[in-house]
């Protein structure tokens, strides 16, 4: 493998990039916009070279870069990808250019940014790129911990800053709750290093993930089976804070409401998906006892989660507040395939992610661009919208039915495999989460009914179809959904080998199926 350093590359150049668009003067506006495209493109291209270059039966961890930091604490600048963060980096490469491009006439100068605002929402994108790429690539805990955290402040900027009427509030709930996960999993990446202090594994104590995930593995570290429940708890709660799972969720409706569409689909899409890596990546690897201990548990919140953000998102009224909750819904899905522990649920769980990704991303950003049009984001304010711009009516139409997991769509491949995967050794929770499939497709036809069809309501017949600019942005994600849900080979043959290494390190087989005995004659 190539000893180039791709991975700090990865992540330094968007946080590069965003720290010159923020020093351009103030006047040049356009050429903000154009320098953060640019250097988005650029971070596709470097992740493009990732995937060629990417063995997927090779080394478990590619592209390592593996140097000291504070070698008195046990920490290094430990970076390594697997075919899991390899999809995710993909997804995160895809969907930055293409949101910076949903937004790019979204903010107006402010006066509290002395004339940069511009400067300031390009550059706070680039900075969350920058971060959750870093997260992702990160193979030392206490590295992961600090961008994982740092992530938030541009973050909360950018919902804080450039969101609706609501903004201020909604910034400071999803700032304190993510906060508050984040101080209790600083608890715990402490307690790790002083239990790895205490072992005789290491000398001294470690963060180095891939040491301490081989040694609990082969037994040479044993943690006592109270202080691994509360390690596993203090990633698992901040973890789940992020993601977020049911009922730590009330953050996501309000904060992806007043942001701008393309920074909620960027926390939405992008940025809480950091959160169900680290349960695949850190919760099951580091504490598969504990895992397997509070599965049971944790997949039932995850079942709620399914069936309650479905339920919630039938009765709203703001078309942005709904496809929050189908987010809460999904994410649902997501863990409980990551805790059922299964090739299947695994496999189908990371490529959840990334079609979640894709789906939500047209979804809400195809609803922003309506909403922009007409100024109103109820339901009931719209009618016969496929009459008068057709074209912004079908994509939202493919889109939503991408959402629900239509056949041929993407997000069922994913969601098929999650299903089969809890099956096998949850059969009764497979049947409850099964049943999102029915109240998906009423949130979804019945939005599309009340919105699209019909005839025109009173204001509806100035609103103009997708522009060029908008149609650049739709346009790939739609591509993306329906080749992957037709063809979906080529992300599982990444995926599929990391799967497999997560669950032969936390001995976890599949379920072997039980055959009927026949009569004997």
């Amino acid at each position: 493998m190539t000893s180039f350093p791709w991975l700090t590359l990865l992540w330094a150049v968007p946080a590069v990039g965003g720290a010159i668009v923020i020093l351009l003067p103030a006047a040049l506006r356009n050429l903000a916009k154009w320098l953060a495209l640019a250097v988005s493109l650029v971070v596709l291209a470097i992740t493009v070279v990732l995937l060629v270059q990417f063995e997927p039966g090779g080394e478990p961890y590619q592209f390592v870069e593996n140097y000291r930091w504070i070698p008195s604490f046990g920490t290094g600048y430990i970076l390594g990808l697997d075919g899991i963060a390899l999809a995710i980096v993909a997804l995160t490469a895809v969907l930055v250019p293409l949101l910076l491009v949903a937004g790019w006439n979204d903010v107006a100068d402010q006066v509290s940014w002395r004339g940069r605002s511009v400067h300031a929402y390009f550059a706070l994108t680039l900075a969350v790129e920058a971060m959750v790429l870093m997260s992702l690539v990160a193979l030392d805990v206490l590295l992961f911990y600090v961008f994982f955290e740092a992530m938030l402040i541009p973050m909360y900027f950018l919902i804080g800053g450039f969101g609706g009427a609501g903004r201020s509030k909604a910034a400071v709930k999803f700032l304190l709750y993510n906060l508050f996960g984040g101080l209790i999993m600083l608890a715990a990446v402490i307690g790790l290093y002083v239990v790895t202090a205490q072992s005789n594994a290491f000398e001294p104590g470690t963060f180095d993930f891939r040491a301490i995930a081989a040694a609990v593995s082969s037994g040479a570290f044993v943690v006592n089976p109270a202080v691994a429940h509360l390690l596993f708890g203090g990633f698992m709660f901040a973890f789940a804070i992020k993601a977020p799972l049911w009922p730590f969720h009330r953050w996501l409706p309000d904060a992806a409401v007043q942001a701008t569409p393309a920074s909620a689909v960027l926390m939405m899409a992008v940025m809480d998906k950091v959160g169900t890596f680290g349960m695949l990546r850190y919760c099951l690897q580091l504490f598969p006892d504990s895992s397997a201990y509070f599965r049971p548990l944790i997949i039932t919140l995850a079942v709620i989660g399914i069936v309650y953000g479905a339920l919630v998102a039938i009765g709203q009224a703001d078309v942005m507040r709904l496809i929050a909750y189908t987010s809460i819904s999904h994410f649902g899905f997501i863990i409980l395939g990551i805790f059922v522990m299964t090739s299947q649920g695994q496999s189908g769980s990371t490529l959840y992610m990334v079609n979640h990704g894709l789906s939500t991303a047209a979804l809400f950003l195809i609803a922003g661009f309506l909403v922009s049009r007409q100024g109103s984001r109820l339901i009931a304010a719209y009618g016969g919208v496929q009459k008068v711009a057709p074209v912004l009516a079908g994509t939202f139409l493919v889109a939503g039915l991408a959402t629900l997991s239509l056949p041929g769509l993407s997000p069922f491949i994913s969601e098929f495999l999650v299903l089969i995967g809890t099956f096998t050794r949850y059969p009764v929770l497979a049947v409850f989460a099964s049943t999102a499939l029915v109240l998906s497709a009423i949130y979804i036809l019945w939005t599309y009914q009340r919105m699209m069809g019909g005839p025109v309501k009173v204001g509806n017949d100035r609103i103009r179809d997708l522009v060029p600019r908008e149609i650049v942005v739709v346009a790939p994600l739609i591509a993306l959904l329906i080749v992957l849900g037709i063809y979906p080979k080529p992300a599982l043959d990444v995926i599929n080998p990391a799967v497999t290494h997560t669950l032969t390190t936390i001995d976890q087989p599949d379920p072997v199926p039980q055959m009927a005995e026949g009569p004997t004659r």
